[in-house]
C-alpha cells in the first residue's frame, strides 16, 4: 500500500505539475497576445496621427515629394529591380528604361544611388545578358522622367552616342509649362551659356546668349558678337492643351544642350516649366511662384510649392539601330503617375483639343 500511495502521489503531482505549466504557458500567450495587441493599437494610432497631417492643406505636396524621392535611399538591388521592372524595351543590342523622377545619372556628392553604380546588378538581371554591365548612351537630368537607352556592348553604346551627337536621334518631351507660349507653335533658337548668378547665394544656371539686341535710339534688331562660351540651342514646341493658366506643350529639342529646354521656356517664352523652381527665377533661388487659379486647381498652398517636383518627361525616342542603322524603333513611355494626376487636377485633356 505504501509503495502504491507513494506512486499514485507522484502521478497526482505530475499532474497537478503539468496543470500549472498549462495555466503559466495560457498566462504567457495572453500576455503575448495582449503585447502584440497594444503594439497594434499603436500603430494603428500612429497611422491616424498620420492621416491627419495629411489631410492638412499642403501637406500631400511633401508627401508626394518624399515617395518621389525614396529611390535615394533603397539598397542598389532594390534600385536595380525598380528599373528592371521600368525596361520597356530590350533587344540583342539595348535595353530601353523608363527613367523615374529623383534618380541621377550619374555621382556626386550627397548622392547614394545612381543609374551608372546598379548597372552591373541590373545587366545580371536581364535575360540573355552576358557578364558584362550595361553601358548609358546618354543622359537624361536627375528630376526628368522617361525614355533612356542603355547598350549591351561598348560598341553599341559608341555608335548610339555618335547617333545623338549627329542628330539622328529624333527626341520628343512633354512638359507642363506655366503659362501659355505665343505664338502656340513655333521654334526658340537662341544659343546657351552658363554663367553665374550673383545674389546672396552665388551660384551657377544656364541662361540665354542671344545674338542681337534692340537699339536703344530706335528699336532696330541688331547683330551683336557671338559669345564664344555659348552653345547653338534649338527648340520645337507646340500646345497640345491648354487650361488653368498652365499648358500641356510637345517640345522637340533639335540639340542637346544642357538643360536646353528649361532655359528657352523659361527666358526665352516666359513660360517655366511646372515645379521648375531652379528657372521660374533668375537673380535667386526660390520657390516656383504659380497664379492662383493653379493652387486651387491642384490644391496647394503657395508655402507649399516648392515640393511640386519637374514635369517634364521624355516621352518618345526615334533612332536607327543595328550596325547598318536599317532598323529604327520608335520607344515610348508613359508619364508618370505624379504627371497624369497634375493633368487630371488641372483639366489639361488632349481629346479636347
Amino acid at each position: 500500500m505504501a509503495a502504491g500511495g507513494g506512486a499514485l502521489w507522484r502521478r497526482r503531482a505530475a499532474a497537478l505539475s503539468r496543470a500549472a505549466r498549462s495555466v503559466c504557458g495560457r498566462a504567457a500567450g495572453a500576455e503575448r497576445l495582449a503585447g502584440r495587441l497594444r503594439a497594434r493599437r499603436r500603430e494603428e494610432e500612429e497611422e491616424e496621427k498620420k492621416r491627419e497631417v495629411s489631410a492638412v492643406p499642403g501637406n500631400p505636396a511633401r508627401r508626394q515629394a518624399r515617395e518621389l524621392a525614396a529611390l535615394q535611399r533603397v539598397h542598389p538591388n532594390v534600385l536595380a529591380r525598380v528599373l528592371k521592372q521600368g525596361a520597356v524595351y530590350q533587344d540583342e543590342e539595348v535595353v530601353v528604361l523608363n527613367k523615374p523622377y529623383g534618380l541621377p545619372v550619374h555621382g556626386g556628392p550627397g548622392i547614394k544611388n545612381c543609374i551608372t553604380d546598379v548597372l552591373p546588378i541590373l545587366a545580371k538581371m536581364l535575360e540573355n545578358m552576358r557578364a558584362e554591365t550595361l553601358h548609358l548612351c546618354h543622359r537624361l537630368d536627375k528630376e526628368t522622367t522617361g525614355v533612356m537607352v542603355l547598350a549591351r556592348s561598348k560598341e553599341a553604346a559608341d555608335r548610339i552616342r555618335l547617333l545623338f551627337k549627329t542628330r539622328q536621334v529624333e527626341k520628343i518631351y512633354w512638359a507642363i509649362s506655366v503659362g501659355h507660349p505665343d505664338p502656340a507653335e513655333g521654334i526658340v533658337e537662341i544659343p546657351v551659356v552658363e554663367k553665374e548668378v550673383q545674389s546672396h547665394q552665388p551660384h551657377y544656371k544656364m541662361t540665354l546668349a542671344p545674338n542681337y539686341r534692340l537699339s536703344p535710339e530706335d528699336g532696330k534688331v541688331l547683330k551683336t558678337r557671338k559669345n564664344r562660351s555659348a552653345e547653338t540651342a534649338v527648340t520645337r514646341y507646340r500646345i497640345l492643351a491648354s487650361s488653368s493658366a498652365c499648358s500641356l506643350l510637345e517640345l522637340q529639342p533639335i540639340t542637346g544642350v544642357k538643360h536646353q529646354i528649361r532655359v528657352h521656356l523659361a527666358y526665352g517664352l516666359g513660360c517655366p516649366i511646372l515645379g521648375d523652381h531652379k528657372y521660374s527665377h533668375w537673380n535667386k533661388l526660390a520657390p516656383q511662384k504659380l497664379p492662383e487659379i493653379t493652387l486651387r486647381r491642384l490644391k496647394l498652398e503657395q508655402s507649399k510649392a516648392r515640393h511640386l517636383p519637374l514635369h517634364l518627361h521624355a516621352q518618345r525616342l526615334s533612332l536607327p539601330l543595328g550596325a547598318s542603322g536599317g532598323k529604327r524603333i520608335d520607344l515610348v513611355c508613359e508619364p508618370p503617375v505624379f504627371f497624369h494626376r497634375t493633368l487630371r487636377k488641372l483639366e489639361l485633356d488632349i481629346d479636347k483639343n
